[in-house]
């Protein structure tokens, strides 16, 4: 049998469902983005109607621009929790493999759980009336530090930042554990024998050559956080309480879709929809661009 035919054998399934289930959703809704809409009922062509009525009309105009910038802060405190976090957990299971598979084991159990099952269990432990959090905090004399977590503007949103780097910290982890495994151990004698310290060889040696593994999972959490939804949603409800300072693009869109659209709620959360694609899509080909570049510097 030719080659190619094996090829298509082992390609062509993998190819129908992402047709159906990623081509077909988002060209539908490019379409629908142009499409004036009435209900349910398609009754014309809009032209960027949609998307002016995004930027234009209250509340979108002022609803779209708050949830970027917290979903803008919502990537930079994950990135810098989670991936900071998660590389020092690798470089530590590297060099001390004592309970390695456990430790791996407990650190990636998290992310395997859905984001709404997380977020509504965090929810509870960090109850004001109930919680374990504020009754250890009561128990152990620290009653100013017993605070309504998810009911204050200051403390929501970083409060749903950690939760979220604590569930995905184990991803990083796995990934810079991978590429550690991968640097020969030649490089590290080299430093060692030229006098560098433990630092000097980690920051000259092993830090540029992870260079891909943190360019992928630096894309990854890029994409992952600008869509969030489940998390936030389990955590805050679908306004992004309290007073909106949870707020997300994934809840915006939740909300055209579903409750504030009224009769172009089609077109107008498939213009959102279509907007958030080409921006995490763009800013996504641009940093691999980027990295890719950094790794030929090495070469």
């Amino acid at each position: 049998m030719p080659r190619w035919r094996v090829l298509a054998v082992f390609i062509l399934p993998a190819l129908v469902l992402y047709t159906i289930f990623i081509v077909y959703p988002l060209v539908s809704a490019f379409r629908f983005s142009f499409s004036e809409w009435k209900g349910t009922l398609e009754v014309g062509f809009a032209g960027l109607g949609n998307y002016r009525d995004l930027l234009t009309i209250y509340p979108y105009d002022e609803q779209l621009w708050r949830a970027f910038g917290h979903n803008a802060v919502f990537f930079v405190g994950t990135m810098l929790i989670q991936n900071t976090v998660g590389l020092l957990f690798a470089v530590l299971l590297f060099r001390y493999t004592r309970g390695k598979r456990t430790l791996q084991a407990a650190f990636t159990t998290p992310y395997l759980v859905d984001p709404l099952v997380v977020g509504y269990l965090w929810s509870l432990l960090l109850s004001p009336t109930f919680g374990p959090v504020n009754a250890a905090l009561e128990a152990a004399g620290l009653e100013s530090w017993a605070l309504p977590w998810l009911g204050d503007t200051r403390t929501a949103l970083p409060i749903i930042i950690l939760v979220n780097a604590w569930q995905w910290v184990g991803f990083p982890m796995l990934l810079f554990s991978a590429a550690l495994a991968g640097i020969p151990a030649e490089y590290h004698e080299a430093a060692r024998v030229d006098g560098a310290s433990s630092w000097q060889a980690f920051r000259r040696v092993t830090l540029p050559l992870l260079t891909p593994a943190i360019g992928v999972v630096s894309v990854l959490t890029f994409i992952g956080n600008f869509n969030a939804f489940g998390l936030v949603y389990a955590m805050a409800g679908s306004t992004g309480s309290p007073a909106g300072s949870t707020d997300v693009l994934g809840l915006l869109f939740y909300r055209v879709a579903f409750r504030e659209g009224g009769l172009e709620a089609i077109g107008r959360s498939s213009a959102l929809a279509v907007l958030m694609f080409v921006f995490i899509f763009g800013v996504s080909m641009l940093a691999s661009s980027y990295f890719r570049r950094k790794e030929r510097a090495l070469l």
